[in-house]
């Protein structure tokens, strides 16, 4: 186990002591311009007192799909007839003015299912017929009055970190030649760039928080049986779930509760008493060592943190000495996904790691004990905290490029140099949301922050999200959009 001793933060000096402004001089990146598109609690507002109907909404999304997408490639697929029907539909709905989510154009990962849609997985070795039924999530969503705009790509399988697929490449609205994250890239980069306001991403192994940071979104994982999984045959032995990406802490709120059926997580609140806040920037992974400037995002949001009158402690969380019962689950669980596809016609590295996984379920190596004990270890540790604060990247996001045919080892390599920090809260079970902390004054590109509870700590998540948001405002998409 790591060490856990509790530490003062270091007091951050200079220029760095503040969270920097949100302009061109500090960053040397554009921040956007005009008028924000409204959130998705503002067009539910505007559907509910008849100043816009959901077609006009929807038609909005689509033209702005249209005019931008083709240099992103965020979506699979693009619902344009189909989604105006929808909208037509919710305008003649009776009860619209009480839907959460009336007339919001949503994108939707290519891992669930949509009613009349194929669900390819990023694979084009999927079944190409369409879906006879919705999700669990898409049917919640499409009952509190959102329109689903279309599918968003992932790499092949939802493996990797960057979202690339023999169907193409995505990248990122705040740097084309990076990637947006993976495996929820396409809905990120949707969302980044305004296409839409709000999208739904799963998460197995950081597939939401990482995306988010890549792109300046807020992103929430929630915890195990919140939100219903249904991701594959066992959502990677229990560690995948769906969550949202979002511009603003109350539109994820707002999309968490109507996938979660769950209308008290909509009602976000900063916390009302003072926490006890652990912080660390350890990488989970020996050999990893973080950017500085994620560093200092870090040690910028504790001070925010601790100015609001909350208690912050440098400690670290008990990651396991042993990374490979979770990397078991992630290898195994893609295997399993695999099966009846053609193995030999996936792409490299994701044949590779479908491979590794078909040895870990032949030799029975994911075991329930290993996450048990690292419960066991979490819940200890976490008796003297409230919440975790950590970077969400240790890194800036890299090229966008066709990583998935490339060798295995340089692919991991490369995921787990970015990007370690997420997958030890898919392989506990526990919440966690990534949050914007400003600009990476080198590349420009978004800096995040990771903020983890136990067990049934969404609502405590979301809240001290919305302070941060309140004290550190982010621009709601990328610059231009």
């Amino acid at each position: 186990m790591s060490d856990t001793t509790a530490r003062p933060i270091p007091a951050s000096t200079g220029e760095h002591g503040s969270m920097p402004a949100w302009t061109t001089a500090s960053t040397g990146v554009p921040t956007s311009s005009g008028a924000p598109a409204p959130t998705a609690g503002e067009i539910a507002a505007q559907v509910h007192h008849g100043d816009r109907s959901a077609v006009d909404v929807v038609t909005d999304a689509l033209r702005r799909i249209a005019e931008r997408d083709g240099g992103l490639g965020a979506f699979h697929v693009v619902r344009s007839e189909r989604a105006l029907l929808e909208a037509e539909t919710v305008d003649r709905r009776p009860d619209r003015f009480g839907l959460p989510l009336a007339g919001v154009p949503v994108a939707v990962k290519d891992n669930v299912a949509v009613r009349g849609e194929p669900m390819r997985n990023g694979s084009p070795l999927t079944a190409d017929a369409p879906q006879p039924t919705d999700h669990a999530v898409v049917a919640r969503l499409r009952a509190a009055g959102a329109v689903v705009v279309g599918i968003t790509r992932v790499p092949e399988l939802c493996v990797f970190a960057a979202t690339d697929s023999p169907f193409g490449i995505t990248r990122n609205p705040w740097d084309r030649t990076r990637t947006p994250g993976g495996s929820s890239g396409g809905s990120a980069a949707a969302v980044a760039s305004g296409m839409v306001p709000v999208a739904h991403a799963a998460d197995g192994m950081g597939s939401i928080r990482i995306p988010a940071a890549c792109c300046g979104l807020v992103g929430i994982k929630p915890g195990g049986g919140v939100v219903p999984a249904g991701l594959g045959p066992n959502d990677w032995y229990g560690m995948a779930e769906n969550g949202a990406l979002a511009t603003t802490v109350a539109d994820a709120a707002l999309m968490l509760s109507v996938m979660a059926d769950r209308p008290d997580l909509a009602d976000v609140n900063e916390p009302d008493r003072p926490l006890r806040v652990a912080v660390s920037t350890k990488p989970p992974i020996a050999g990893v060592r973080p950017d500085l400037e994620h560093v200092r995002a870090v040690v910028r949001t504790v001070r925010l943190l601790e100015a609001a009158g909350h208690g912050v402690t440098r400690a670290d969380p008990p990651y396991p000495v042993n990374p490979l019962p979770a990397l078991a689950r992630w290898v195994a669980g893609a295997s399993a996904d695999a099966d009846g596809l053609d193995r030999s016609r996936l792409d490299r590295a994701t044949r590779a790691h479908v491979a590794l996984g078909d040895r870990v379920r032949a030799r029975n190596l994911v075991k329930a004990a290993d996450r048990d004990r690292f419960r066991a270890a979490l819940g200890d540790w976490f008796s003297g905290f409230d919440l975790l604060v950590t970077p969400t990247l240790a890194a800036p996001p890299i090229e966008a490029a066709r990583w998935g045919q490339r060798a295995w080892p340089r692919v991991f390599a490369a995921n787990a140099r970015y990007a370690p920090y997420a997958a030890p809260w898919n392989f506990a079970g526990y919440p966690a949301v990534s949050v914007p902390a400003g600009l990476h004054p080198g590349t420009g590109t978004p800096l995040a922050v990771q903020l983890v509870a136990p067990d049934g700590g969404e609502r405590l998540l979301l809240g001290m999200a919305a302070l941060i948001e309140r004290l550190a405002p982010w621009p709601r998409t990328a610059p231009g959009s």
